[in-house]
């Protein structure tokens, strides 16, 4: 709607005088805009002289007097400083984009809102998506990004057992944890062993659960199979218990001397012809407990998978397997055909969270055998993923810190990047086609 009063405005000037905040918005004519943003660079100008540069220096320096520096805190408070200062940088590039705007439109004869009022009334009527979602985006940038900037910093410092704050201080060191990690022999060899146990130990768990789940589901869900409520209380009992019980009760069965395995179903078995099975080492071989807590893992995740599977083959119409019947389609070509292309469409994103849980699952390792038997060097067991490696490094007489933030930050790439390729190559987040 264009102002029959028009008044002519030079955008260059506005923008040149935003470089104050706030007084292009009063050149603007927009004096409740201009007090509210030269506020704000007033205050973000006071807080960077009393506490700002105090905080970029002890993040730069991380420190220089043991016992009365802490170079933790210095991190923290630095980090803080720097996430401030970004948003502040936001909205300085938006104040000066702003005035411009607002200059055209002054030029085109548009109706500029000058009172305050006016500008609440704007920013409540077009903008009140962006109101209802900042709280979030500011919730998220202190518990998300905050976090994950201190880890950053972390892995790119010394901070190890000799190296603890206030008794004595961190300093920066660049890419030498990550130089350790993949050209250290030490490292390197203890690396290589745990990152190739984390991809078959995630693949194998993961799909086990997941093979057992539509398995189960597909069955269960036939016509002519008899007390589906049945079936479906009993699949659901080992999602019933919590899992670190069922966890601690597996380790307790599988132990090589007393376990129920050992001691009495491989006896029980025994009793079958053709059959001889010896006391397998569930817990001291490596082999044996990487097949053990596998196995275990596919027995824990099924039942997820089930429910799941089971609430998409409710949603598959019957006139499709009718019409493949009358085509001369048999069990497998319609399984192949409509049933495991409908619940990949659906549940592909379930799936990969299957896959990039089971990456870090902590509990189903530790709890089990503690990582272990044995040991592959840097203080991992033969059985330690990356994650229980990362508390291993963490915890334990001679902490490395610095390392384990290090470890995360490849976990973190690894993670991210296999996630968003799968979801990119099943559009698993494309709505449009559903």
């Amino acid at each position: 709607m264009k102002d029959s009063t028009k008044q002519l405005k030079d955008p260059k000037k506005a923008m040149l005088l935003s470089l104050i905040p706030g007084l292009g918005q009063f050149y603007n004519q927009q004096k409740f805009k201009g007090f509210l943003f030269l506020g704000i660079f007033i205050v973000f100008v006071v807080e960077m002289i009393l506490v700002g540069f105090s905080a970029f220096s002890g993040l730069i320096s991380l420190g220089s007097i043991p016992m009365e520096d802490h170079s933790l805190f210095l991190m923290i408070e630095g980090t803080l400083q720097l996430i401030m200062t970004v948003l502040f940088i936001v909205f300085y590039g938006i104040n000066i984009l702003d005035a411009k705007q607002v200059a055209k439109q002054w030029n085109h004869g548009f109706k500029v809102n000058q009172t305050g009022k006016a500008i609440i009334h704007n920013l409540l009527d077009k903008g009140f998506p962006y109101l209802l979602t900042f709280p979030a985006y500011i919730l998220m940038i202190f518990t998300i990004i905050f976090p994950v900037l201190v880890t950053v910093f972390m892995a790119f410092t010394n901070y190890d057992f000799y190296h603890i704050p206030p008794a004595s201080l961190i300093d920066w060191i660049g890419f030498k944890n990550f130089f350790s990690i993949f050209f250290l022999s030490s490292y390197r060899a203890t690396f290589v062993s745990v990152f190739s146990w984390t991809l078959i130990w995630t693949l194998c768990a993961s799909t086990l659960a997941i093979v057992l789940g539509v398995f189960t589901a597909v069955v269960a869900n036939q016509d002519f199979i008899k007390g589906k409520r049945f079936f479906g209380v009993i699949f659901l009992l080992p999602w019933a218990v919590p899992a670190f019980i069922t966890i601690m009760s597996f380790s307790n069965m599988f132990n090589d001397s007393i376990g129920a395995i050992n001691a009495q179903v491989i006896p029980l078995l025994n009793h079958l012809p053709f059959v001889e099975i010896g006391a397998i080492a569930w817990k001291t071989d490596p082999f044996w407990t990487k097949v053990a807590i596998i196995m275990i893992q596919g027995w824990l995740g099924f039942p997820y998978i089930y429910v799941m599977t089971s609430g998409i083959l409710q949603s598959i119409p019957g006139e499709l397997y009718e019409a493949a019947k009358i085509d001369g389609a048999n069990a497998f070509k319609r399984f192949t055909q409509i049933t495991m292309p409908m619940i990949l469409f659906v549940a592909a994103p379930i799936f990969v969270t299957q896959y990039t849980g089971n990456f870090n699952n902590f509990s189903m390792i530790y709890l089990f055998n503690q990582g272990g038997p044995g040991s592959v060097g840097g203080g991992a067991g033969s059985t330690d993923i990356l994650i229980s490696w990362i508390y291993k490094l963490t915890t334990g007489n001679s902490p490395q810190y610095s390392m384990a933030a290090a470890v995360t930050l490849i976990i973190s790439a690894i993670v991210i990047a296999v996630s968003l390729i799968i979801f990119k190559k099943t559009n698993a987040f494309n709505m449009e086609d559903l």
